[in-house]
Protein backbone atom coordinates (compact mmCIF):
# COMPACT_ATOMS: atom_id res chain seq x y z
CA UNK A 1 0.00 0.00 0.00
CA UNK A 2 1.40 3.39 -1.01
CA UNK A 3 0.34 6.61 0.66
CA UNK A 4 0.04 8.06 -2.83
CA UNK A 5 -2.53 5.58 -4.10
CA UNK A 6 -5.61 5.48 -1.90
CA UNK A 7 -8.88 4.26 -3.38
CA UNK A 8 -11.12 7.26 -4.04
CA UNK A 9 -14.90 7.51 -3.71
CA UNK A 10 -16.31 10.34 -5.86
CA UNK A 11 -19.70 10.29 -4.13
CA UNK A 12 -18.11 10.65 -0.68
CA UNK A 13 -15.80 13.40 -1.90
CA UNK A 14 -18.67 15.37 -3.42
CA UNK A 15 -20.72 15.31 -0.21
CA UNK A 16 -18.90 18.52 0.78
CA UNK A 17 -18.45 19.87 -2.75
CA UNK A 18 -19.47 23.44 -1.91
CA UNK A 19 -16.93 23.86 0.88
CA UNK A 20 -14.21 22.14 -1.16
CA UNK A 21 -14.82 24.32 -4.23
CA UNK A 22 -14.48 27.65 -2.45
CA UNK A 23 -10.65 27.62 -2.19
CA UNK A 24 -10.43 26.87 -5.92
CA UNK A 25 -12.62 29.88 -6.68
CA UNK A 26 -10.42 32.01 -4.43
CA UNK A 27 -7.33 30.73 -6.23
CA UNK A 28 -8.74 31.49 -9.68
CA UNK A 29 -9.66 35.01 -8.59
CA UNK A 30 -5.92 35.80 -8.37
CA UNK A 31 -4.96 34.31 -11.75
CA UNK A 32 -4.19 37.14 -14.20
CA UNK A 33 -5.22 37.34 -17.86
CA UNK A 34 -3.83 34.44 -19.88
CA UNK A 35 -1.68 35.05 -22.98
CA UNK A 36 -3.65 32.97 -25.50
CA UNK A 37 -6.98 33.86 -27.12
CA UNK A 38 -7.96 30.19 -26.91
CA UNK A 39 -6.03 29.18 -23.79
CA UNK A 40 -4.60 25.71 -23.25
CA UNK A 41 -5.26 24.74 -19.64
CA UNK A 42 -4.30 21.71 -17.52
CA UNK A 43 -5.88 20.76 -14.19
CA UNK A 44 -3.60 18.37 -12.26
CA UNK A 45 -5.60 16.17 -9.92
CA UNK A 46 -9.00 17.06 -11.34
CA UNK A 47 -10.93 14.55 -9.23
CA UNK A 48 -14.59 14.28 -10.29
CA UNK A 49 -14.28 17.37 -12.49
CA UNK A 50 -16.69 19.62 -10.60
CA UNK A 51 -14.12 22.37 -10.06
CA UNK A 52 -12.41 21.78 -13.42
CA UNK A 53 -15.69 22.90 -14.97
CA UNK A 54 -15.24 26.27 -13.26
CA UNK A 55 -12.26 26.89 -15.52
CA UNK A 56 -14.58 26.91 -18.52
CA UNK A 57 -16.70 29.57 -16.84
CA UNK A 58 -13.62 31.79 -16.42
CA UNK A 59 -12.08 31.05 -19.85
CA UNK A 60 -14.97 30.05 -22.13
CA UNK A 61 -12.86 29.46 -25.27
CA UNK A 62 -10.20 27.37 -23.52
CA UNK A 63 -9.25 23.78 -24.24
CA UNK A 64 -9.10 22.35 -20.73
CA UNK A 65 -7.79 18.90 -19.82
CA UNK A 66 -8.26 17.43 -16.37
CA UNK A 67 -5.69 14.84 -15.28
CA UNK A 68 -6.06 12.30 -12.46
CA UNK A 69 -4.72 8.87 -11.56
CA UNK A 70 -8.01 7.62 -10.06
CA UNK A 71 -10.15 5.71 -12.58
CA UNK A 72 -13.24 6.23 -10.41
CA UNK A 73 -12.74 9.99 -10.30
CA UNK A 74 -12.06 10.20 -14.04
CA UNK A 75 -15.14 8.13 -14.89
CA UNK A 76 -17.28 10.55 -12.89
CA UNK A 77 -15.63 13.58 -14.52
CA UNK A 78 -16.12 12.23 -18.05
CA UNK A 79 -19.79 11.40 -17.51
CA UNK A 80 -20.65 14.70 -15.83
CA UNK A 81 -18.46 17.26 -17.58
CA UNK A 82 -16.59 16.14 -20.72
CA UNK A 83 -17.40 17.72 -24.06
CA UNK A 84 -17.70 21.07 -25.84
CA UNK A 85 -18.23 24.10 -23.59
CA UNK A 86 -20.84 26.83 -24.24
CA UNK A 87 -18.16 29.40 -25.09
CA UNK A 88 -16.63 27.34 -27.89
CA UNK A 89 -13.96 25.60 -25.87
CA UNK A 90 -13.60 21.99 -24.83
CA UNK A 91 -13.32 20.10 -21.56
CA UNK A 92 -11.77 16.63 -21.50
CA UNK A 93 -10.20 14.25 -18.99
CA UNK A 94 -7.38 11.75 -19.24
CA UNK A 95 -5.29 9.56 -16.90
CA UNK A 96 -2.02 11.01 -15.64
CA UNK A 97 0.01 11.19 -12.46
CA UNK A 98 1.33 14.50 -11.11
CA UNK A 99 4.48 12.68 -10.06
CA UNK A 100 5.46 12.25 -13.71
CA UNK A 101 3.21 14.44 -15.89
CA UNK A 102 4.98 16.98 -18.10
CA UNK A 103 3.24 19.32 -20.56
CA UNK A 104 3.34 17.94 -24.09
CA UNK A 105 2.60 21.37 -25.60
CA UNK A 106 2.80 24.98 -24.41
CA UNK A 107 0.16 25.83 -21.82
CA UNK A 108 -1.36 29.13 -20.77
CA UNK A 109 -2.37 27.83 -17.34
CA UNK A 110 -1.45 24.83 -15.22
CA UNK A 111 -3.55 24.62 -12.09
CA UNK A 112 -3.80 22.14 -9.24
CA UNK A 113 -6.39 22.10 -6.47
CA UNK A 114 -5.75 20.13 -3.25
CA UNK A 115 -3.62 17.51 -5.01
CA UNK A 116 0.08 18.25 -4.55
CA UNK A 117 0.00 17.31 -0.86
CA UNK A 118 -0.28 13.71 -2.13
CA UNK A 119 2.89 14.08 -4.23
CA UNK A 120 6.14 13.75 -2.25
CA UNK A 121 8.78 16.10 -3.58
CA UNK A 122 6.23 18.05 -5.63
CA UNK A 123 8.25 21.31 -5.51
CA UNK A 124 10.87 19.54 -7.62
CA UNK A 125 8.27 19.29 -10.42
CA UNK A 126 7.72 23.05 -10.56
CA UNK A 127 10.58 23.66 -12.98
CA UNK A 128 9.13 21.27 -15.58
CA UNK A 129 5.67 22.80 -15.27
CA UNK A 130 6.89 26.39 -15.49
CA UNK A 131 9.02 25.41 -18.50
CA UNK A 132 5.83 24.14 -20.13
CA UNK A 133 4.10 27.53 -19.85
CA UNK A 134 3.91 30.07 -22.61
CA UNK A 135 5.55 33.42 -21.78
CA UNK A 136 3.05 35.20 -19.55
CA UNK A 137 1.41 31.91 -18.57
CA UNK A 138 0.55 30.97 -15.00
CA UNK A 139 1.05 28.04 -12.66
CA UNK A 140 -1.40 28.15 -9.74
CA UNK A 141 -2.09 25.71 -6.94
CA UNK A 142 -3.73 25.30 -3.57
CA UNK A 143 -2.84 22.72 -0.89
CA UNK A 144 -4.12 22.03 2.61
CA UNK A 145 -1.93 23.41 5.36
CA UNK A 146 -3.73 21.68 8.23
CA UNK A 147 -1.59 18.61 8.91
CA UNK A 148 -1.12 19.67 12.53
CA UNK A 149 -4.89 20.04 13.04
CA UNK A 150 -6.67 17.64 15.42
CA UNK A 151 -8.28 15.79 12.52
CA UNK A 152 -4.87 14.72 11.18
CA UNK A 153 -3.07 14.44 14.51
CA UNK A 154 -5.70 12.12 15.98
CA UNK A 155 -5.74 10.03 12.82
CA UNK A 156 -1.96 9.57 13.00
CA UNK A 157 -2.06 8.75 16.71
CA UNK A 158 -4.61 5.99 16.18
CA UNK A 159 -2.77 4.66 13.13
CA UNK A 160 0.50 4.61 15.08
CA UNK A 161 -0.88 2.76 18.12
CA UNK A 162 0.86 -0.48 19.05
CA UNK A 163 -1.82 -2.76 17.64
CA UNK A 164 -2.02 -0.89 14.31
CA UNK A 165 1.51 0.33 13.79
CA UNK A 166 2.66 -2.47 11.49
CA UNK A 167 -0.29 -1.98 9.17
CA UNK A 168 -0.98 1.76 9.26
CA UNK A 169 1.99 3.71 10.58
CA UNK A 170 3.39 4.50 7.12
CA UNK A 171 0.21 5.17 5.15
CA UNK A 172 -0.57 8.69 6.40
CA UNK A 173 1.00 12.03 5.51
CA UNK A 174 2.68 14.32 8.02
CA UNK A 175 3.34 18.04 8.22
CA UNK A 176 6.18 17.79 5.69
CA UNK A 177 3.61 16.88 2.99
CA UNK A 178 3.60 20.58 2.07
CA UNK A 179 6.06 23.45 2.39
CA UNK A 180 5.64 26.64 4.36
CA UNK A 181 4.27 29.53 2.28
CA UNK A 182 7.65 31.28 2.38
CA UNK A 183 9.35 28.20 0.95
CA UNK A 184 6.89 28.03 -1.95
CA UNK A 185 7.53 31.71 -2.62
CA UNK A 186 11.28 31.10 -2.74
CA UNK A 187 10.92 28.13 -5.09
CA UNK A 188 8.68 29.96 -7.54
CA UNK A 189 10.57 33.24 -7.63
CA UNK A 190 13.74 31.21 -8.09
CA UNK A 191 12.24 29.93 -11.34
CA UNK A 192 11.89 33.48 -12.63
CA UNK A 193 8.18 33.84 -11.87
CA UNK A 194 6.29 36.72 -10.33
CA UNK A 195 4.72 34.89 -7.40
CA UNK A 196 1.77 35.63 -5.13
CA UNK A 197 1.64 33.27 -2.13
CA UNK A 198 -0.78 33.45 0.79
CA UNK A 199 -2.67 31.37 3.33
CA UNK A 200 -6.26 31.38 4.52
CA UNK A 201 -7.99 29.56 7.36
CA UNK A 202 -11.60 28.79 6.49
CA UNK A 203 -14.11 28.05 9.22
CA UNK A 204 -16.44 25.59 7.54
CA UNK A 205 -19.75 25.14 9.36
CA UNK A 206 -20.66 21.50 8.81
CA UNK A 207 -24.02 19.91 9.52
CA UNK A 208 -25.26 16.38 10.04
CA UNK A 209 -24.11 13.57 12.29
CA UNK A 210 -20.34 13.34 12.77
CA UNK A 211 -19.69 15.78 9.92
CA UNK A 212 -15.91 16.05 10.45
CA UNK A 213 -15.60 12.28 10.11
CA UNK A 214 -17.76 12.46 7.01
CA UNK A 215 -15.45 15.17 5.62
CA UNK A 216 -12.20 13.25 6.17
CA UNK A 217 -13.70 10.05 4.78
CA UNK A 218 -13.63 11.82 1.42
CA UNK A 219 -9.99 12.91 1.59
CA UNK A 220 -7.43 12.52 4.38
CA UNK A 221 -8.76 9.24 5.75
CA UNK A 222 -8.71 7.49 2.34
CA UNK A 223 -5.31 5.79 2.93
CA UNK A 224 -6.56 4.21 6.17
CA UNK A 225 -9.86 3.12 4.62
CA UNK A 226 -7.96 1.62 1.69
CA UNK A 227 -5.44 -0.19 3.89
CA UNK A 228 -8.22 -1.72 6.01
CA UNK A 229 -10.60 -2.48 3.15
CA UNK A 230 -9.96 -6.23 3.47
CA UNK A 231 -10.56 -6.24 7.26
CA UNK A 232 -14.03 -4.81 8.01
CA UNK A 233 -13.73 -5.45 11.75
CA UNK A 234 -10.45 -3.53 12.05
CA UNK A 235 -11.85 -0.77 9.85
CA UNK A 236 -14.95 -0.36 12.02
CA UNK A 237 -12.87 -0.43 15.21
CA UNK A 238 -10.68 2.37 13.87
CA UNK A 239 -13.71 4.43 12.83
CA UNK A 240 -15.37 3.98 16.21
CA UNK A 241 -12.32 5.27 18.08
CA UNK A 242 -11.69 8.06 15.62
CA UNK A 243 -15.34 9.16 15.64
CA UNK A 244 -15.27 9.53 19.44
CA UNK A 245 -12.01 11.52 19.32
CA UNK A 246 -13.35 13.85 16.63
CA UNK A 247 -16.55 14.52 18.57
CA UNK A 248 -14.43 15.75 21.47
CA UNK A 249 -12.02 17.76 19.30
CA UNK A 250 -14.77 19.35 17.19
CA UNK A 251 -17.84 19.81 19.40
CA UNK A 252 -21.11 20.57 17.69
CA UNK A 253 -22.64 24.00 18.26
CA UNK A 254 -26.24 25.15 18.00
CA UNK A 255 -25.92 25.78 14.25
CA UNK A 256 -23.50 23.05 13.22
CA UNK A 257 -19.91 21.91 13.76
CA UNK A 258 -17.14 24.43 12.99
CA UNK A 259 -14.16 22.95 11.14
CA UNK A 260 -11.15 25.30 10.89
CA UNK A 261 -9.19 24.45 7.74
CA UNK A 262 -5.96 26.22 6.76
CA UNK A 263 -4.96 26.28 3.10
CA UNK A 264 -1.89 27.56 1.24
CA UNK A 265 -2.20 29.25 -2.17
CA UNK A 266 0.31 30.16 -4.84
CA UNK A 267 -0.03 31.93 -8.21
CA UNK A 268 3.19 32.11 -10.25
CA UNK A 269 3.29 33.96 -13.59
CA UNK A 270 6.09 33.33 -16.06
CA UNK A 271 7.88 36.36 -17.45
CA UNK A 272 6.31 37.51 -20.71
Amino acid sequence: MSVHDPAWDPAQYLRHAGHRARPFADLLARVPALPGDRPRVADLGCGPGNVTALLADRWPTAHITGYDNSPAMLDKAVVDHQGPTPGGGRLDFTPADARTWTPGEPHDLIVSNATLQWVPGHPDRFADWVAGLRPGGTFAFQVPGNFSAPSHRLMRELAGSARRRDRLADVLRHEDAVLAPEAYLERLTGLGCAADVWETTYIHLLTGEDPVLDWVKGTGLRPVLTALADDPAAREEFLTEYRAALREAYPAGPHGTPLPFRRIFAVATKEA
